[in-house]
């Protein structure tokens, strides 16, 4: 087990300040705090090489337990263990073993081209010649990025930045990644192209890697598991396609008919979601989807007939929303 999280909280005072010059004047003498728990007591262990998908709307607080993870933010309670390491202490050997890129953070030096940042890594991670030059080398191969890095870091542009900010996290060969946000303000072309490096990186020196992302394109690409947090808890933690299957007990059914219909003859096989001639959107149960289906095709003239899991996202949002 390379990570291990049990009962891990973390709470912020934040101060409340009421409107006005008078609010102004009560809060220099009475300031009021509100206890904020950003993480709720949540518990999971991720084993090596898998690379898991940290998801949950803003403020569920995702970027807090990487950061807790990773040693930036002490946690309220709760421990946690990386690699056998505790973040908290943040030993040398511990930080040499994990990278943190967060998408909407800028660690390249903005003047400079992006291989000097690269040459600074070296030493701070003690990395020997011989590996830098593979490491970098293979980096760049694997994102096609051999020919900005000499250039200056105000002048990339946000993808190719974004590549520059990978290589940075990425040069020491980190056992343990977080990725928090990627993919952000990314055009889709890029963020594709991001996918591929993450999976192919994945794959070719069996990481750890605990995802963050709002686009479920990263997640369903790349992650079998996932886990589900909001309001600081833990909604959800497994298989990606057993979520469908665990909070949408429904098939989107889309039928083309040849010949109009009425839609309301419909609603004893589920719920009609709409219906423009030629077309019927059903929501049916699992359970009677096959049975529906043959009663329709024996009853009514179809030319097309289509048997799908509701999107990814819109389960999501169902589990976001308490539904």
């Amino acid at each position: 087990m390379v990570i291990s999280v049990k009962n891990l909280s973390k709470e912020y005072s934040v101060f409340q300040k009421e409107t006005g010059l008078s609010g102004n004047l009560k809060s220099l003498f009475n300031r009021k705090y509100e206890t904020v728990k950003a993480v709720d007591d949540i518990s999971f262990e991720i084993e090596e090489g898998e690379l898991v998908g940290f998801i949950g709307p803003n403020g569920a607080g995702k970027t807090t337990t990487l950061k807790c993870l990773s040693g930036v933010l002490y946690p309220s309670s709760g421990k946690t263990e990386i690699l056998g390491f505790n973040p908290n202490e943040r030993k040398k050997a511990f930080l040499k073993q994990i990278g943190l890129v967060m998408g909407q953070k800028n660690q390249l030096w903005w003047d400079l081209p992006a291989v000097d940042t690269f040459i600074l890594q070296k030493e701070i991670y003690e990395i020997s010649d011989s590996r830098y030059n593979k490491t970098l080398g293979d980096l760049l191969d694997l994102l096609d990025a051999k020919d900005i890095i000499k250039i200056p870091v105000k002048k990339l542009s946000l993808g190719q930045r974004m590549k520059m900010e990978i290589v940075t996290s990425l040069l020491h060969n980190p056992k343990i990644l977080f990725l928090d946000e990627p993919t952000i303000g990314l055009d889709v072309v890029m963020q594709q192209k991001l996918r591929e490096f993450i999976k192919e990186y994945n794959n070719k020196y069996q990481s750890t890697i605990l995802l963050t992302s709002h686009y479920m394109n990263d997640v369903e690409e790349l992650c079998k598991r996932v886990i589900v947090i909001n309001h600081g808890k833990i909604l959800y933690d497994g298989v990606l396609s057993n979520l469908v299957h665990e909070y949408s007990p429904y098939k989107n059914i889309r039928i083309t008919f040849k010949d109009n219909v009425e839609p309301n003859k419909f609603t004893k096989f589920g719920e009609v979601e709409k219906y423009a001639y030629p077309q019927l959107e059903l929501f049916i149960k699992r359970d009677e989807v096959s049975s529906a289906v043959s009663k329709i095709l024996s009853d009514y003239e179809v030319e097309d007939i289509n048997i799908e899991d509701p999107e990814i996202e819109d389960v999501i949002r169902k589990v976001f929303g308490g539904e």
